[in-house]
């Protein structure tokens, strides 16, 4: 049995909170920039590279990439012999509170939904998985609301074939439009109840966005790059960087598929202890 003391836990996820919001991810700098050398359009050419320059600025200043410093989403991997000194759940928004205010970024969270009230800097969505080992793997997605806005949730029919699937992520995506930020990561979630389906397109945006894994990856990223959207919606070939999808038992009277939208600002880091 390994022990973490809650007060590590509390000073990694402020940590966290500082790269996340302020370092853009290698493996999505690497598209943007490849993106920027294939542009063929000048105007969206022009857009991919004040993209690169603003990720630049934002981790030379230590700067956010992004005004909207997002709805803070903690995934958690647990090793199962691992001991926490202390309460974990408090720790972690311990954590996300003081990264925030030291780093000076916008109070984005309203306790209340419907009455609202003052923004804050307190508060995030923890999602656990217990997994072997003795290790607390930690990763902080700062989740902007232009984009997330732009979730969507199909319940089909078992009988659905891939073709409805595949229109029903494209539409979702020539929905949102150039009013999320694009280019986009797009994450899809296949499988579960509704509640799960939604988190495995979440989560699929944590997965390397180097390589299509799988079929129904390239089709629809070429898909959706054939709606030329294009970067801030200047058309041009790049409307999306990348398409994970994850996959999840479920019931033999159903077929959930959720969609995850990411600006071309996808943030997250992690740690492990």
């Amino acid at each position: 049995m390994r022990t973490i003391k809650a007060d590590n836990i509390t000073k990694a996820v402020a940590d966290l909170t500082l790269k996340a919001n302020c370092s853009l991810r290698s493996d999505l700098l690497g598209l943007i920039k490849s993106a920027y050398k294939k542009e063929t359009n000048k105007k969206a050419q022009a857009a991919l590279g004040a993209i690169i320059k603003n990720a630049r600025i934002a981790r030379q200043e230590k700067l956010a990439i992004c005004q909207d410093t997002g709805l803070p989403l903690v995934f958690v991997e647990a090793g199962q012999n691992v001991k926490v000194l202390g309460d974990f759940r408090k720790a972690v928004m311990k954590g996300i509170a003081l990264g925030y205010k030291a780093a000076n970024f916008r109070k984005s969270i309203v306790y209340d939904p419907i009455l609202r009230g003052k923004p804050v800097y307190e508060g995030a969505i923890i999602h656990t998985d217990i997994v072997k080992g003795e290790r607390l793997k930690i990763t902080v997605m700062p989740k902007g609301f232009g984009c997330e806005n732009k979730s969507q949730l199909k319940m089909f029919l078992p009988t659905a074939s891939i073709e409805e699937i595949k229109d029903f992520v494209i539409q979702a995506v020539k929905k949102a439009g150039p009013d999320a930020c694009p280019p986009y990561i797009v994450g899809v979630g296949i499988g579960g109840a509704a509640d799960y389906a939604s988190l495995l397109a979440k989560k699929a945006l944590l997965r390397s966005l180097y390589i299509p894994t799988l079929k129904l990856e390239k089709d629809l990223l070429k898909a959706i790059n054939a709606l030329s959207i294009g970067p801030m919606g200047l058309g041009g070939r790049t409307t999306c960087l990348a398409v994970n999808v994850e996959t999840y038992p479920t019931h033999i009277a159903g077929l959930p598929v959720a969609v995850n939208i990411s600006c071309h600002a996808l943030r997250s880091a992690s740690i492990t202890l």
